[in-house]
Parts: structure tokens; sequence; C-alpha cells
């Protein structure tokens, strides 16, 4: 009687080991390329990228110019004026080192600005991936996209498009 209810127990255990899972492929990217809102949010996030960028590119210049100029009058400079002058670049250099933090830093402007442009967004899209894989009884949803790595992938397995319309708004 136990070996008859063991083998049943291991048949059992096997079948519904052996059940397949059921999963799709979506492309993040593709779908966020798609849906206009992004592309808007990722053109305001470069321009101000870029003006910050600038910024810093400025101070970093003014820096060097410092520089060379002091390279130039160093050997006319007493100890003490060196002393200062060297100082000086070197406040000069932090200041821009923070400013460039203080735009690109962790949870600086650029992230932040990401997180108020891009970030409900995105939040979209996931909604919108977890309505659909809830929906058609999908186990596993891979972004190919994404840092996964996947080899082959079949087109029929593909469902951004069907994601994106989920999306209010897209078309």
């Amino acid at each position: 009687m136990k070996k008859i209810l063991l083998a049943m127990s291991l048949v059992l255990v096997t079948g519904l080991a052996a059940k397949a899972q059921r999963y799709c492929v979506i492309d993040s990217k593709y779908i966020l390329e798609k849906i206009p809102e992004y592309t808007n949010a990722q053109k305001q996030l470069d321009a101000a990228s870029q003006g910050w960028q600038k910024e810093v590119d400025a101070k970093m210049q003014n820096i060097d110019q410092m520089y060379k100029s002091y390279q130039a009058e160093r050997p006319m400079l007493s100890e003490d004026a060196r002393k200062k002058r060297e100082d000086e670049i070197v406040a000069k250099e932090k200041e821009a080192k923070d400013l460039q933090k203080k735009y690109f830093g962790y949870e600086g402007e650029v992230f932040k600005k990401r997180q108020t442009l891009v970030k409900p967004i995105q939040d979209k899209v996931y909604n919108a991936v977890q309505q659909y894989a809830q929906s058609r009884s999908f186990d596993m949803v891979y972004d190919k996209a994404g840092g996964i790595t996947i080899f082959y992938a079949d087109p029929k397995l593909d469902k951004s498009d069907e994601i994106l319309k989920l999306i209010p708004g897209v078309k």
C-alpha cells in the first residue's frame, strides 16, 4: 500500500513539475518609443541635461584656463602667491565637481527630472504588462530590451504591440 501511495504521489509531483509555464516576450524599449509622452519627456530630459552639461563644461574650461595661466606665471610668483593660486584652483575644481554631482550624481537633478517625467510613463507600461500577463495567464514575461539575454525569441511570442493597445492615449 505504501509503495502504491508513493508511486502515485511521485507521478503527481512529476506531472505538476512538467506542467509547461506560459511566457511571452516583450520589448519595453519598443513600447516606450511608441508612446508620444515618453519621447517628449525624453526630449525634455535631454535638453535639460545638455544645458547642465554646458554649465559644468564652462566651469571646467574656466578652471583649465586658470591652471594654464598659473603654469605660465608660476616661476614669477612667490611661495605664498603660488599656494594662494593653487588653493583657488583646487577650490574652483571642487566647486565644479560639486555642481556636476548636483546635476548628474546619484539623486541629482537628472535623476529627479527622470523620476517626474519618465517614471509615470514606465509605470503605465508596467501596469499594462501586468494586466496583459494576468488576463492571458502568463507565468513570466521576458523583456528583450532589458539586461536579460535572449538568444532567440520567436516573433509570435513578442506581445509588445498588444501591450501598446492597453495603454491609454497610444495608437
